[in-house]
């Protein structure tokens, strides 16, 4: 199983088959940076954690190289933190016990090329053979040039695939911009609850991170719960961790949808409750 870029590197967590682990995958998530997976695809890794009927993959697109580092890692170069960055992710892998765990090392500038051609093949290639059931993305909302370009990279893969091919779901998930500002009826709500104890583990293996002052680990609980409480003002909890997503499932059946102008469309309806809400009060 090869890859375009000669930095890619494959893990299979428990030494089997790298084709097999592959084919078997029922939940993707694609991300451009390692860490990004533990946040966005939470809710595919404890879908398919200690289930034998379902198996997550992962797929991490970008090299690590433009990592935040301090203290231990202050004088860490490019190449020292791509290495660091690669074997964190081979071990949240492990952790999360991922059926297989992809790191196509392609460096960003690449990855925001509109013709970025061997990436979209590399993930035209996974999402092929893999044929998952339910696959996790950026959403297009999000702040992150790269988690943007990134998801764009992935529609154009899932587009060059036959309808038939297509994952019966395709999620925008958060993270560096939340989806708390969605309508409801615009947000996938997601119960993460199944395996509380398993996310700190899962990001506190990304030491790089969390010694250079990014608690992620803290940050993401703290996030969920809060999602559970604050969700409707006027019901009570059904669960006590939570995470929302936007449906891109209609980018993906649909190929004359414009993505920028779909992603936008949550954006008017929000302003729209928020001009009526307003009008009704004054």
């Amino acid at each position: 199983m090869q890859f375009r870029h000669p930095k890619h590197d494959l893990f299979v967590p428990d030494g089997g088959d790298p084709w097999t682990a592959l084919r078997k995958v029922t939940h993707l998530g694609i991300v451009s940076h390692q860490d990004d997976l533990e946040i966005a695809a939470y809710h595919g890794i404890t879908e398919c954690f200690h289930n034998n009927d379902r198996w997550f993959g992962g797929v991490v697109v970008t090299d690590g190289a433009g990592s935040p580092r301090k203290g231990h890692y202050a004088l860490y170069t490019d190449e020292e933190m791509q290495e660091v960055r690669k074997k964190e992710q081979r071990k949240a892998a492990y952790v999360g016990e991922y059926s297989v765990m992809v790191q196509l090392g392609y460096p960003s500038r690449e990855v925001k090329l509109p013709d970025a051609e061997p990436v979209v093949q590399d993930l035209r290639f996974i999402l092929e053979h893999a044929q998952p059931e339910v696959v996790y993305l950026h959403n297009p909302c999000d702040r992150h040039d790269t988690h943007v370009a990134t998801f764009l990279r992935c529609l154009e893969a899932l587009r060059s695939l036959p309808l038939e091919m297509r994952p019966r779901k395709v999620l925008g998930c958060e993270v560096w911009r939340k989806l708390d500002w969605l309508l409801a009826d615009d947000k996938e709500m997601l119960s993460v609850d199944q395996h509380p104890h398993l996310l700190r583990p899962l990001l506190g293996v990304f030491d790089s991170q969390i010694a250079g002052g990014k608690r992620y680990d803290l940050a993401e609980e703290g996030l969920r719960h809060a999602n559970a409480t604050y969700f409707d003002s006027h019901t009570t909890d059904e669960t006590s961790l939570l995470t929302f997503a936007m449906d891109l499932t209609p980018l993906t059946q649909d190929d004359t949808l414009d993505p920028t102008e779909f992603a936008v469309g949550f954006v008017e309806r929000l302003a729209e409750d928020v001009r009526s809400r307003m009008q009704r009060f004054r």
